[in-house]
């Protein structure tokens, strides 16, 4: 029964002051973008203090940082995840659903930010301006934050990796950063409860510019999932699961 009531009042107090915020905030969408990246930097931070203080739900970040014009490939599991990293991140250039852009206020804000939209049914176009977003966002000194699967998967669900993020790394010509989660079993895709403990987020070492494509994503993934599979082990022996 707590852990229904502290997840109601963390979903309410999320919503209620999401719409407030982006009433309040509605005229930084007419101004420089920096003032959309103030907005949704500081909104994500106050989710993440709502998350702690209603649903007992707090975090850890594991590694170095990243910093700059880098390629950031991390496992999606949960709405947690895009929320951190603008948190956590210096102006980051996120890899969205087109459609998510089109969502009152979020998507607004998002993409008034220079949040990087694909659609995914558009095949070779789609990689296309994925591309050439990724170039207009690392002349800009930002990073770049792909989620390599293109949607949330449930804690030990088998990979599904698609090209794109193959396609940024060889044409921007930069380092890949991979990051590995636990969030999925702490804020679960599709489902209402919001379960206390500690989240982790680990940025693991980086992979050199320059690969062929076959090393690239195969160091890729082997690097997120053996990580990921070890915060979740840990994230489940927290919850009494293990």
């Amino acid at each position: 029964m707590l852990l229904r009531l502290r997840s109601i009042a963390f979903n309410a107090a999320l919503y209620l002051s999401a719409i407030a915020i982006g009433l309040l905030a509605t005229p930084a969408l007419l101004m420089p973008r920096k003032a959309a990246v103030f907005v949704i930097s500081h909104l994500s931070r106050f989710v993440l203090f709502l998350l702690r203080i209603t649903a007992g739900t707090s975090y850890e970040i594991h590694g170095k940082i990243p910093e700059g014009p880098v390629l950031v490939a991390a496992k999606h599991q949960s709405m947690w995840d895009t929320i951190v990293f603008v948190a956590l991140l210096n102006d980051p250039a996120i890899v969205l659903k087109a459609e998510l852009l089109w969502i009152p206020y979020y998507g607004w804000f998002s993409a008034r930010a220079g949040m990087i939209g694909i659609d995914r049914g558009s095949g070779s176009s789609a990689i296309r301006r994925l591309v050439t977003q990724g170039k207009a966002a690392l002349k800009l000194n930002r990073p770049i934050v792909i989620f390599p699967e293109g949607t949330r998967s449930a804690p030990g669900a088998a990979p599904d990796y698609k090209p794109g993020v193959a396609a940024l790394y060889r044409q921007l010509g930069v380092e890949c950063v991979p990051a590995a989660v636990n969030s999925g079993l702490y804020w679960p895709r599709r489902r209402f409860l919001r379960r206390p403990g500690t989240i982790v987020l680990e940025f693991l070492p980086a992979i050199p510019a320059g690969l062929d494509r076959k090393t690239f994503m195969t160091t890729l993934e082997t690097r997120i999932e053996e990580a990921t599979s070890r915060l979740i082990a840990e994230g489940k022996a927290e919850l009494g699961e293990g």
